[in-house]
């Protein structure tokens, strides 16, 4: 090793990427491709369109918290290719798996409660969601190594509970604030003050002092 300043033979190779397998919390930014078709339901200008045809979300990752906090990463989460339904159906189930993760929903879990929260009113609610993730690498359109997100972590693994303090609570969910049963009313009710049956006796009035000179029946 030579380390010259002008000999970078032995400079080290880009080791920027982070490493794959790495579980970490990231936010989910799309960045806009103005292009909607109302009748998918792709609305907001959220969508982008290819060169191609294809239809897909422009994302950005950015890492929140550990030794690669904001760190980012750029991948694609597709919505349509003209060459069949397995471009958008892995884009659907990446979905999934970010609002499972998010919500802290078990992909077994098929509750009504759990089908609601795995429904959007449109891309916005992706927009800015939190998400356990694990950090893949993929080729870019260069055949270069980069990071990418193929797959989030949800609650029936083990890496969710460690990565959320020990227990499986929601990531990026706003949830509603837990609900406060009314207090219940006691079945008994205190008697209003009630009158006397009986009748009070009227006060005793003394005797009427006898007229001058005239003397009392009871005097002896």
């Amino acid at each position: 090793m030579t380390n010259a300043w002008n000999d970078f033979n032995d400079a080290k190779q880009n080791a920027n990427l982070i490493p794959k397998g790495t579980i970490a919390k990231v936010r989910l930014t799309i960045r806009p491709g103005g292009f909607d078709d109302p009748s998918q339901g792709w609305t907001g200008g959220y969508a982008r369109r290819g060169t191609t045809g294809s239809v897909y979300l422009d994302v950005e990752y950015t890492v929140l918290e550990g030794p690669f906090a904001k760190r980012k990463i750029w991948s694609l989460i597709g919505l349509y290719s003209a060459s069949g339904p397995n471009w958008a159906n892995m884009g659907r189930s990446l979905v999934r798996s970010i609002l499972n993760s998010a919500r802290g929903l078990s992909d077994k879990d098929n509750s009504p409660d759990a089908q609601n929260a795995r429904r959007i009113s449109g891309f916005a609610d992706l927009d800015g969601i939190e998400f356990l993730a694990r950090i893949d690498i993929s080729k870019d359109s260069n055949g270069e190594d980069k990071n990418d997100i193929r797959q989030a972590v949800t609650r029936d693994h083990k890496e969710y509970a460690a990565a959320t303090g020990g227990h499986a609570a929601p990531i990026g969910y706003a949830t509603a604030p837990a609900y406060a049963a009314p207090a219940q009313q006691s079945g008994y009710v205190a008697p209003q003050a009630q009158q006397p049956t009986y009748a009070p006796q009227a006060p005793q009035q003394a005797a009427p002092a006898p007229a001058a000179g005239v003397r009392p029946t009871w005097a002896k």
